[in-house]
């Protein structure tokens, strides 16, 4: 028996009458017929689809189900990857308005890695999971109605979609404060270590496997706490993390240059990533000596 769908958007239609013809024709065989016809209503184009089958290698179909999965798959694709998107950018233009374009769009970049599961925000659905809920929708949708308009269906039909997607936009904004904060950081340290005279030539650091750090001269002799008096004096009564400390201690020294030792490739050092930042060329890293040895002791 024929069955008919009738699909509305006001926009990507060529990508889904595209789609649809070459998904559904790719399922034709035996007595399987799929017939497409465009219909433009104001700003919403309907593609009227006719599916007529009854037989597929000798076995009985429900031709009905199968007909809408196949719609409600190639629609939840339409959404993921390109409403998707618009949707993002509509978020971050409505909820951000005071960022300057430039911002906004480093923003949006910040989402597509959540969108594209390159980052994840524990709690949210994945990229999978989103299609999992949207074909879901879908076919409870379809199942109950032969027009289906995209447009309104997500705005009134994903609204746990939606939220998901305006969290995603919430944590990027976060993120990239956070990061401009980290930049200005940076930036800030740079101007003191060029304002600095270097109080050495060169500062060996050595990460033993507890994650303690100690300091070394270029003879590898420990760094005399001269140096570092009058700042431990101006700290002692305040609350400061041993990271903070190593990395307060070298701007201190300020010197020409910094090495490494003990470095686990396997394990990130936050400390050492934004001294690098800091310090920029000065800093390398240490592949084997002595201090190296010691470490492993």
């Amino acid at each position: 028996m024929p069955q008919c769908l009738s699909i509305g958007a006001t926009q990507h239609i060529d990508w889904l009458k595209d789609r649809l013809g070459r998904k559904l024709r790719f399922n034709e065989g035996n007595d399987i017929y799929v017939n497409l016809r465009e219909n433009p209503v104001g700003n919403i184009t309907f593609i009227s689809c006719d599916f007529n089958g009854t037989v597929q290698g000798g076995r009985q179909l429900d031709d009905e189900l199968l007909f809408r999965h196949f719609v409600a798959d190639i629609i939840s694709d339409l959404i993921l990857n390109h409403w998707e998107k618009a949707m993002l950018a509509e978020i971050i233009r409505e909820n951000y308005y005071y960022f300057n374009e430039g911002e906004k769009q480093t923003i949006f970049q910040y989402c597509l890695q959540y969108t594209n599961g390159e980052k994840n925000i524990p709690g949210q659905m994945d990229r999978l999971d989103r299609k999992n809920y949207i074909i879901k929708k879908l076919v409870d949708y379809l199942g109950q109605n032969d027009s289906i308009v995209i447009d309104g269906f997500i705005r009134f039909r994903l609204k746990e979609y939606i939220n998901d997607i305006k969290e995603t936009v919430d944590q990027a904004v976060d993120e990239f404060l956070m990061d401009r904060e980290y930049r200005e950081f940076i930036q800030l340290l740079q101007y003191f270590v060029e304002m600095q005279e270097p109080k050495v030539n060169l500062v060996n650091v050595l990460v033993n496997q507890r994650g303690v750090y100690k300091l070394y001269d270029e003879n590898n002799v420990p760094i005399s706490s001269e140096f570092l008096e009058g700042y431990i004096l101006d700290v002692i009564d305040n609350e400061i993390n041993y990271e903070d400390l190593l990395i307060s201690a070298l701007i201190t020294i300020a010197p020409n240059k910094i090495v490494f030792h003990g470095v686990s490739p396997n394990k990130p050092d936050t400390a050492m990533e934004t001294i690098k930042h800091v310090f920029t060329d000065r800093v390398s890293v240490c592949s084997g000596c002595k201090l190296c040895q010691k470490n492993q002791q």
